[in-house]
C-alpha cells in the first residue's frame, strides 16, 4: 500500500479525523465527551488543521492522524466556549471541571503529542511508526530536545510500539477521584529524545 505523510489537514478530511480521533480515545473519554454524536460535532468543530500530521493512501483516504500541541493551541483542544456551544451551559460546566483536573498541559521543555490514531484497516502496516517520525521531526526543527506522550495504561500495544520507538515511561499518574468518568485507570508519561537523527 502507497501511504504518504502529510503536514496539515484538508478541510474535506475534517469529519474522518474526528471520526478516527473519536475511534481511537472514544473509549477513554466517552463518559465526558459523549454522546457519540456530540463528541463528533465538538470534534469537528476544535480540530486544527496546522497541529497535525496526516497518513494517506494513493487515492486520498485518510489512514491515521497524529496530532500535536503548541504555544498556539493543540490539534483536538477547544475551550469553554467551544464546549457550551455543542454540550450547553451546564453540559459545559462540569465537562470543564472535569477535563481541567485531567489535563496538565504544561511543559516548556517537551513537545507535545495530543494522540496518535490509525485506522483499523490500516494498522500492522508501519504507518504509527511513520506518523511517530514525521512528530519527531516536527519536535527536532522547533528546537525541543524531547518529545512526550501520554498513553492509558490499558494499551498495550501502543505503549509496546512507543517503546521500540525509543520512549521511555517516566511518571504513572492514577486517576484516583476522577475514575468513574474515564475508561482507564492511569495515564503514563513517555518521553524520548529528540537526536539529529530526527532531523
Amino acid at each position: 500500500m502507497m501511504v504518504s505523510i502529510r503536514k496539515g489537514l484538508p478541510a474535506a478530511q475534517h469529519p474522518a479525523a474526528a471520526r478516527l480521533y473519536w475511534e481511537a480515545f472514544g473509549a477513554k473519554l466517552g463518559t465526558v465527551m459523549g454522546p457519540d454524536d456530540r463528541a463528533l460535532a465538538y470534534l469537528a468543530r476544535v480540530i486544527r488543521a496546522d497541529h497535525c500530521f496526516t497518513a494517506q493512501s494513493a487515492d486520498g483516504t485518510l489512514l491515521g492522524i497524529a496530532g500535536f500541541k503548541s504555544p498556539l493551541g493543540s490539534f483536538a483542544g477547544g475551550g469553554p466556549a467551544d464546549l457550551r456551544v455543542i454540550y450547553g451551559r451546564f453540559g459545559a460546566y462540569w465537562r470543564s471541571l472535569v477535563l481541567e483536573a485531567l489535563l496538565d498541559d504544561v511543559d516548556n521543555r517537551r513537545f507535545l503529542i495530543d494522540g496518535i490514531a490509525v485506522t483499523h484497516a490500516a494498522r500492522g502496516q508501519g504507518i504509527g511508526t511513520a506518523l511517530v517520525a514525521a512528530l519527531c521531526a516536527e519536535g527536532r526543527a522547533r528546537g525541543y530536545p524531547e518529545i512526550r506522550l501520554e498513553v492509558i495504561d490499558s494499551n498495550w500495544r501502543a505503549r509496546a510500539l512507543y517503546k521500540r520507538l525509543g520512549f521511555v515511561a517516566t511518571h504513572t499518574a492514577r486517576l484516583g477521584l476522577l475514575r468513574p468518568f474515564f475508561g482507564f485507570t492511569a495515564a503514563i508519561t513517555m518521553v524520548r529524545p529528540l537526536t539529529e537523527a530526527d532531523a
